[in-house]
């Protein structure tokens, strides 16, 4: 069986952490009150150095990389969206959808590689796509890919943020099953896949009533078909986080799921104990980030493997 969690994860630490209004076009989960830009930054890195602080009390290795003014990336905060880490030293980095994004890449690509190369034991392989969103080809990461690596599966959302096409390319070239659907919330195309659901070694969280009707069987059959046990979280608790949560490994040497405070407040007393029968739960405030934002505790974490 593949590994599935890591106990080592890149955060990027925000510097001018702040609504983006590049991203606000297909992201229905931001918001904007107009509030002080340096009030939204200090709050901001409260709330990420609560989480950095929850996640290393579990014994994580937590790389953090430093952000910086110049250029303006409002959004550096979410490294998950434009590289991903793979057992067998691969590295992989992805086209982004919003300019202001694409150039995340260009700040920490070389910091990124060193961080990859110290966890391989061999080679660190890159394989780029970062090119491709000069065709319009665009494919952000994990946001984009909720992948089940212990059964070499993946699934995506399509999405403005999820290309088919380069979707189905990159689990060719990668080796996973390929699943991909349509999902919406209140009429809304979903953009990104780890919004509504998250996948660990046991159990998978997945909000199949935004799943179009024509995918919803399929979607349910892969993950069962995998040994996936699912619970079931619904729309509004989307609203909250909840589909955006992460399994990692804890220096014990079991699982945790990480997840904002206010997706842990959404939970029913039956998906709390469902999961809480083999993984612990690690909850932050980033209620900030949430709110600005429009992502959640996962995808400020990057795993590395």
């Amino acid at each position: 069986m593949f590994k599935h969690t890591t106990d080592e994860i890149v955060m990027i630490k925000p510097k001018r952490f702040d609504f983006n209004e590049e991203t606000a076009v297909n992201n229905t989960y931001q918001n904007n009150d107009n509030k002080s830009p340096e009030i939204i930054q200090k709050k901001a890195l409260e709330e990420f150095n609560g989480l950095v602080d929850a996640i290393r009390s579990k014994g994580v290795k937590v790389n953090i990389i430093e952000d910086t003014t110049i250029p303006h990336t409002p959004d550096s905060i979410f490294p998950n969206n434009w590289f991903s880490s793979h057992e067998g030293g691969l590295l992989v980095i992805y086209p982004m959808f919003a300019e202001n994004r694409q150039e995340e890449i260009y700040k920490f690509k070389s910091k990124v590689e060193e961080i990859a190369k110290n966890k391989t034991s061999g080679e660190l392989y890159i394989r780029d796509y970062s090119d491709l969103r000069e065709k319009n080809m665009v494919l952000e990461g994990t946001g984009a890919i909720v992948i089940d690596r212990k059964n070499k599966t993946a699934y995506t959302s399509l999405s403005e943020r999820s290309d088919k096409d380069l979707f189905l390319k990159w689990c060719e070239d990668t080796g996973h099953r390929p699943c991909y659907f349509e999902s919406y919330q209140d009429g809304n195309i979903i953009y990104h896949t780890n919004i509504m659901m998250g996948i660990g070694e046991k159990k998978a969280l997945i909000c199949l009533q935004a799943i179009d009707e024509k995918d919803r069987g399929r979607v349910r059959e892969s993950l069962e078909k995998d040994g996936n046990e699912i619970i079931e979280i619904y729309p509004d608790q989307l609203k909250s986080g909840l589909g955006n949560t992460l399994e990692l490994k804890g220096t014990d040497g079991n699982n945790f799921i990480v997840m904002s405070t206010n997706a842990y407040k959404s939970l029913t007393e039956e998906q709390k104990s469902a999961i809480e029968k083999t993984t612990e739960i690690v909850h932050a405030d980033v209620s900030t980030i949430e709110f600005y934002g429009g992502g959640s505790a996962r995808c400020m974490i990057a795993e590395i493997f």
